[in-house]
């Protein structure tokens, strides 16, 4: 090809984009639609819940589009009534520890990373742990402008039966990931002693060990250490809003320097994560 015709159907090229990106929506066309963080937000109805919990983020698609989604947070111990979806079910298990059953079957653990498919028509429940909070996101589809039936509310005696416990496969040591490559036997001797005994102990739990632990590094201005714990308070259930104000409570103790320093780690680590 000739450079001359080469540059002319270059230009043509460009003319068509330039033409096509200046086009305006139709006045009566579909339109996306963004559901920013710290938008509306409401409590679970009693109706339907059992204790402490938010539903933010709710959306819902126009037709013919027939699902529909929201993020709910449980504060520990709370937890839906049963209840049961016309076409399913999924949750994105994204912060804390907590649990969900279909009926006639066991109370199952789950943790943030997990996600969770529930079948059309099968009734169920899902909430936190009873020491723990838990966020998911919900997302369901609605038949007949449906996408819940509600039914009676779960019972002390049946949320307090023993869960089965998750099961992790292949979870990396934390230890291993982040110190192993360079000093092997330190991070052999910290997973097993550290996480694979002291945080497993059960006069605390596991999210009351990561407050103490995200405390400490703190006030001894560590921010290294610190970031992954910030991580890992969230696995275990502890709130942006409560991290966040237990640096502002400890700037009073340990420092203001350090609790500054902290705030940047935690703007680091959550990014536009919205308060809790």
């Amino acid at each position: 090809m000739k450079a001359s015709t080469l540059i002319v159907s270059l230009a043509a090229l460009m003319g068509v984009m330039a033409v096509t990106a200046q086009t305006p929506l139709p006045a009566d066309g579909p339109r996306l639609r963004i559901v920013r963080a710290g938008g509306p937000s409401r409590p679970g109805p009693a109706e339907y819940f059992t204790g402490a919990a938010r539903i933010d983020s709710e959306v819902a698609a126009e037709a013919p589009g027939r699902t529909a989604g929201a993020r709910v947070s449980f504060e520990p111990g709370a937890r839906t009534a049963w209840h049961a979806h016309p076409s399913g079910q999924i949750l994105f298990i994204t912060a804390g520890r907590g649990r969900v059953q279909q009926w006639g079957g066991p109370v199952e653990e789950v943790q943030a990373g997990d996600t969770v498919w529930i079948p059309a028509g099968v009734k169920h429940w899902h909430g936190a742990a009873p020491d723990s909070a838990m966020t998911h996101i919900a997302i369901s589809e609605r038949i007949n402008g449906r996408n819940h039936e509600w039914m009676e509310h779960v019972s002390d005696h049946q949320y307090g039966a023993p869960p089965r416990a998750a099961t992790v496969v292949d979870a990396p040591r934390p230890s291993q990931s982040a110190i192993g490559n360079i000093a092997p036997k330190l991070a052999q001797i910290t997973d097993d002693v550290l996480y694979g005994d002291i945080w497993k102990r059960p006069e605390l739990s596991r999210r009351d060990r990561s407050l103490v632990t995200v405390a400490a590094l703190v006030a001894l201005n560590r921010p290294e250490q610190l970031r992954s714990h910030l991580r890992i308070a969230r696995q275990h259930g502890v709130t942006q809003a409560e991290l966040i104000e237990l640096i502002t409570h400890l700037a009073f103790y340990a420092g203001w320097p350090n609790a500054v320093t902290a705030v940047g780690v935690a703007r680091e680590v959550f990014g536009n994560e919205p308060a809790q």
